[in-house]
This record gives C-alpha cells, sequence and structure tokens, in this order.
C-alpha cells in the first residue's frame, strides 16, 4: 500500500517514523509520503489560504495549491479522503475497508476548512474522526493512517487481531502478565488454569461486561 499526505505540516508527522510504522515501513508494506501543499503554491509567498467569499470568520484553503497537490500523486487506483469533522465517523470497519485499497491520499484541512470544488472535482469522501472539532487534519491523518497500516497482511500477527476491540462487534477483554500477585492485586485464578476452554469462556463474558458498561450502543 501507498500513503500520500497531503499537509502544510509536514513537520507533524514524526510519529509515523516510529515503532510498528516504522517497520511497516522498513519492511516495505507500506510506502508513506509526506506531501507539503506548500511546495504547489504560487512563490514568492506560497500562500494557500484566503477569505471565504460570502463573509465570516477565518481562512479557506485555496484551490490551486491543492489541486497540484492531488495530481502529482494521484492515479487511477486513488481513495481520496479529506479529514474533516463533517464526514462519516471512522471505525473499524472503515479502517478495514480502507485497508484494501493500494493507494490513499489523506488531505489534511486547516482552518475554516478548503475550498469545496476541491472535493467536488476529485470526488473526495469526507471523513472524521468523532464528534469534536480539532486544529487540523494532521492527527486525524496519523489515526486513520495508524489504524490502516496494522491491517496490512504481515505488520502485526493476525492473532493479535482476532480478538481486539470491535472485531467481534465486542469491546477487549482484560489483560494481564506477570507477576501474578502484585501488592496484593491478584491475577484472575481461571486465566492462571491453563484450561482453555474456561479462558475463552471467561474472556467472551468479560468482553460483554466490558462492552455493556462502557459502549452499551455497540450490543444493541
Amino acid at each position: 500500500m501507498r500513503i500520500d499526505i497531503l499537509t502544510l505540516f509536514p513537520e507533524m508527522f514524526a510519529p509515523l517514523k516510529e515503532s510498528i510504522i516504522k517497520r511497516a515501513v522498513e519492511d516495505e508494506k507500506v510506502e508513506i509520503n509526506i506531501i507539503n501543499i506548500r511546495d504547489f503554491a504560487t512563490p514568492p509567498h506560497y500562500k494557500c489560504d484566503d477569505e471565504p467569499f460570502g463573509g465570516g470568520a477565518g481562512m479557506v484553503m485555496m484551490c490551486e495549491p491543492l489541486f497540484k497537490a492531488i495530481e502529482s500523486v494521484m492515479t487511477p487506483d486513488s481513495k481520496i479522503i479529506y479529514m474533516s469533522p463533517r464526514g462519516k465517523v471512522f471505525n473499524q470497519k472503515y479502517a478495514e475497508d480502507l485497508s484494501k485499497h493500494t493507494h490513499l491520499i489523506l488531505i489534511c484541512g486547516h482552518y475554516e476548512g478548503i475550498d469545496q470544488r476541491v472535493i467536488d472535482y476529485f470526488h473526495i469522501e469526507e471523513l472524521s474522526i468523532g464528534d469534536y472539532v480539532l486544529t487540523g487534519g494532521e492527527l486525524p491523518a496519523m489515526v486513520v493512517a495508524d489504524s490502516v497500516i496494522r491491517l496490512l497482511p504481515n505488520v502485526i500477527n493476525d492473532d493479535s487481531k482476532a480478538e481486539e476491540s470491535f472485531t467481534n462487534g465486542l469491546l477487549e477483554y482484560n489483560q494481564y502478565t506477570r507477576p501474578a500477585d502484585y501488592r496484593g492485586m491478584k491475577v484472575p485464578d481461571v486465566l492462571l488454569s491453563g484450561n482453555h476452554k474456561k479462558i475463552a469462556k471467561y474472556r467472551k463474558d468479560e468482553s460483554i461486561k466490558i462492552t455493556r458498561k462502557n459502549r452499551p450502543d455497540l450490543l444493541k
């Protein structure tokens, strides 16, 4: 997979050079390119935003730099996404769908957003990571990239993905490791029993309990 991220602030993407994502890039499971939108603006000022027609607060990202930036990386296989609080809400199923694409273009908005003509012309899909507003699309783009990359084949162990939150419609059960007794807090006996059938039932019951407490909407 190839992921091109279009942004005004490329220096914000250092986290994508660490940990599991770093290994995925090194192992050539994914190619990540951070594209500076300002490189496609007109010199000498490289202006990328202007006042909105019709008035109102804030600034809007301009057509020309975005058109040129998108066209510089777009292919017939590109799935283009604009990170926007007014978009569809991102979830695990959405991440799974995106992981099947070979090329993603993620556009990071700023200020009051981007000129609507960019969205209309390229048939861009708008995507939100939750019902709140951030200062820009860089953090959401990293969230989407991370959640998609970890789903690619051989990036992480398939067994790790099989029972994690949302995979089966439930939140994940509690996890424990050594020591079995720490400051008087003991690991549940069933997890030390070696009885895999009982362990599986315990974990399923715990998943339901945690989901009912934290996300009862998932049980409907």
